[in-house]
This record gives C-alpha cells, structure tokens and sequence, in this order.
C-alpha cells in the first residue's frame, strides 16, 4: 500500500515578511521623490514671489537718470559700473569731466549697497543746466556703459546692462557680482 500524503516535491514557502519589506521600501522611496519635487517647486514659487528686476532709464521733465525696481522683491545692489567710451569712470566728477560737462550743478543717489524695494525709483543724477542734461542724455545712449549687479532675497543675482555697443543681453542672471576691482567699482 501507497501512502499518498507524503508529497516528495519541495514546499514553497513564501516569506511574506519580505515582501512587505520591498513594497515598504518602494512606497517610501517614491515619498521622497516627490518630496524632492514638491520643494523644488515650492522654491521656484518662492523665487518668483522675490524676484528683483533693476531699468535704468532717462526722465526728461526732472532732467534726470532714473533706476527703477519693476520687479516682485527687493533688489540688493552689490556693484555699480560705469564707462565712458569703455573707460570706466570712479564717480559722477569724473564721468561728467569725461563727456565735457561741468562737474557742478547735479544730484546724485547712492545705489551701491542699496536697497530698492519693488516699485521703488531712484534718481541716480540729476541735472540742473538744461543744456547739461541734454548733452549727457545724447552721451547716455552714443557713448555710457551702466552695469548694475543686484540680488534678490534668496541670493539669486542679474547684471542689468545697458550698453550703446548692445554686447551683453540687458538682464543676465549670474552666479553671484563681480567682486570690485579698484577703480572699476563706480563710487556713486
């Protein structure tokens, strides 16, 4: 007689303990992926809610030079560069000697380690001799390099440039400003 309940083939056990282990693994791994993600888009919402924007522009009536943050967050200044006919200039005495304008006779902001709260606008020069003013505002376009270097709050900095050669794009985010180097650092 043949005893049928014993079974020579080998048992599978499964070892469900295991198992568990990998999904548990898997599930937490996949946490923090999107962890990852949802900080990373969480920081590029905070960046954009603190994003500086720094224009230079010209105000005919006030005879002046106008810098204005059109951006979300404050913009600190870290360096201001200014050349005339790509020389650079140490202060506004110097850039003024160096267009033929009289040296007297202007106001003038600081804005190297500023601060420009969004909507803010700085008269950086102005001028009083109406006929000063319109021979520098010829010379601002034909013959005046500006570099401002700022940084937003999360320490993300731009050059805003503006040129008459167009050389480099008017806004151009960078690692962090130039460090000053003497006699290129404009002393405003």
């Amino acid at each position: 007689m043949r005893d049928d309940t014993s079974d020579t083939r080998p048992t599978r056990i499964r070892d469900w303990n295991a198992f568990a282990a990998v999904v548990a693994t898997c599930v937490g791994l996949l946490a923090l992926l999107v962890s990852g993600y949802t900080a990373l888009i969480q920081r590029q919402q905070v960046r954009a809610q603190v994003w500086p924007y720094i224009s230079v522009g010209n105000d005919d009536p006030r005879q002046a030079i106008e810098v204005l943050n059109k951006g979300v967050g404050p913009a600190r200044v870290r360096g201001v560069q200014v050349w005339i006919d790509g020389r650079p200039q140490r202060n506004w005495d110097a850039a003024l000697r160096a267009l033929g304008i009289p040296p007297h006779g202007y106001q003038n902001s600081t804005l190297h380690d500023n601060v420009l709260s969004p909507g803010e606008q700085v008269t950086w020069i102005r001028i009083a001799d109406p006929a000063g003013y319109l021979r520098f505002r010829d010379a601002y376009r034909t013959r005046i390099g500006v570099d401002i270097c700022y940084c937003s709050t999360l320490g993300d900095c731009w050059i805003s440039s503006d040129r008459p050669a167009g050389d480099r794009p008017e806004q151009q985010e960078v690692p962090q400003c130039p460090a000053s180097e003497a006699g290129v650092m404009f002393g405003d």
